[in-house]
Parts: C-alpha cells; sequence; structure tokens
C-alpha cells in the first residue's frame, strides 16, 4: 500500500502531512504540557534504532544554534518546520506539531538527531532518504505533490522533545485522571491524540 501524501482543507490552521503523522497546529504560549498530554494518549510504543552519526548525504546547517542534548529515535518532538522542493514548491507549509523519530522518513530522523533544543535549521534531504523515486500525490485530487526521486528541503526549529518513557508516565498519570472523572470520560479541552496520517517512511514492498 502507498502512504498517503498530503491531507489539508481550505483551513489551514491545521494541516495533515505523512512526515508528521499529526495536525499541524500553532503551539500557544504555555500550552506545552498541554500538548503533550495529547501527545501521550495516542503515542504507541514501537522500537527504534539511534544512528551513532548523520551521514553525509543529508546536509544539516545550523541558522541559530540550540542548546542541551539532542533527541533519540525514541524520542516524540515539536517542531516548527516549512518544506520546499528544489523548485520552491512548498509541499509542506509552514506549522507546528509533535512528530515520533521512529516513524518519519530516515533523512528527516537522522537530521533531527542532530539538533538541540531552541535551535533553527535548515535542512536537505536527497531523495533516496526521502520518497525514492515513486511520486506522492494528494489522496483528494490525485495530483503529484512530490515527483518521484525529488530532494527534499526543510527550515526546522527543534522547539521540545520528550523520551517515550516520560510519555508513557504522562498517558498512566491521564488515565487515573480520566477514572476520576464521572462517567470516565476524557477530560475536557483535553488536544486529542494523534491520527494516522501521511509519508512516515515508505512501506515496505
Amino acid at each position: 500500500m502507498k502512504p498517503r501524501l498530503f491531507c489539508c482543507g481550505a483551513n489551514r490552521k491545521t494541516v495533515m502531512t505523512e512526515i508528521t503523522r499529526v495536525p499541524l497546529s500553532p503551539i500557544a504560549r504555555g500550552s506545552l504540557g498541554k500538548l503533550w498530554l495529547g501527545v501521550a494518549a495516542a503515542v504507541l510504543a514501537a522500537g527504534g534504532i539511534a544512528w551513532a552519526a548523520i551521514p553525509a548525504s543529508v546536509t544539516v546547517d545550523t541558522v541559530k544554534a540550540g542548546q542541551g542534548p539532542s533527541p533519540t529515535m525514541e524520542d516524540v518532538v515539536l517542531v516548527k518546520m516549512k518544506g520546499t522542493l528544489d523548485n520552491g514548491k512548498v509541499f509542506q507549509p509552514e506549522g507546528q506539531g509533535a512528530l515520533e523519530l521512529n516513524r518519519v522518513i530516515p533523512g528527516f530522523s537522522k537530521a533531527l538527531l542532530t539538533m538541540q533544543k531552541g535551535g533553527k535549521y535548515t535542512v536537505r534531504i536527497p531523495a533516496k532518504l526521502g520518497y525514492g523515486a515513486e511520486d506522492q500525490r494528494n489522496p483528494q485530487t490525485g495530483q503529484v505533490e512530490i515527483p518521484g526521486g525529488s530532494d527534499l528541503n526543510f527550515d526546522i526549529e527543534l522547539i521540545d522533545f520528550k523520551s517515550r518513557a516520560e510519555i508513557e508516565q504522562q498517558q498512566r498519570m491521564m488515565e487515573q485522571l480520566q477514572q476520576g472523572q464521572p462517567g470516565g470520560g476524557a477530560p475536557q479541552h483535553m488536544p486529542q491524540g494523534m491520527p494516522e496520517g501521511m509519508p512516515a517512511e515508505p512501506a515496505p514492498r
């Protein structure tokens, strides 16, 4: 099955991509805690392999240096990003959202492994570490959004990241809160979980 590539409505405030598999919605000041709870509600346990170094074929240029440690393949990151092709076409409108590093295209995760919180970066991912030779189409219109063999360019700001263990702990706490709610319902105004969406890495043949 081919991975879905692009899904967005007329309202640009929420954009879905297969790269992120989550809605890319603005993150209001002071709302990171709530967003993490929403992520914790949906993140599934999955294994990942941490690469020790980024391959030379993925280019990461630092626009603004961050601080502290870098994410690992077991982390979930909050990023602000924009994706373009070499011809200037925007395939990923600028937005903010959460993503699991073990569920995205290889070049994207490899780039994030070198970043630090608060840093801003420009990233170039060759096609072989992106979507390869296969066209990626808008599932609604059938239009090719990323032609096969395309290199990908991203502007990325790493806002925050948490380990899977931290998120699972938050998930357990949220379940305890839900049990205390009348009728066992989810707390009001709680961000919903991460729906399935567009690229993670291409499906195996």
